[in-house]
């Protein structure tokens, strides 16, 4: 019976901190656009702006293309 008296203040701690989490994230606009993130994922503008890397020529220095097996 003696731990009742202490869980119970833990939980009306807890639950008022989570109330103020709740209210704090309204407030700053946490759940303004749930929608747009998951429509920006698939969104591929990004693509266009990026040109594709390439790999460096066949008879470039070895030093420059670590792929390349260096033969002695």
């Amino acid at each position: 019976m003696d731990v009742i008296y202490g869980l119970i203040p833990g939980m009306l701690v807890l639950g008022l901190a989570a109330v103020a989490v709740l209210f704090w994230a309204t407030r700053t606009g946490q759940y303004d656009d749930l929608d747009g993130d998951g429509r920006r994922i698939l969104m591929d503008e990004d693509e266009e702006d990026v040109a594709p890397r390439r790999a460096p020529p066949m008879d470039a220095d070895p030093d420059l293309n670590p792929t390349e097996s260096r033969r002695e």
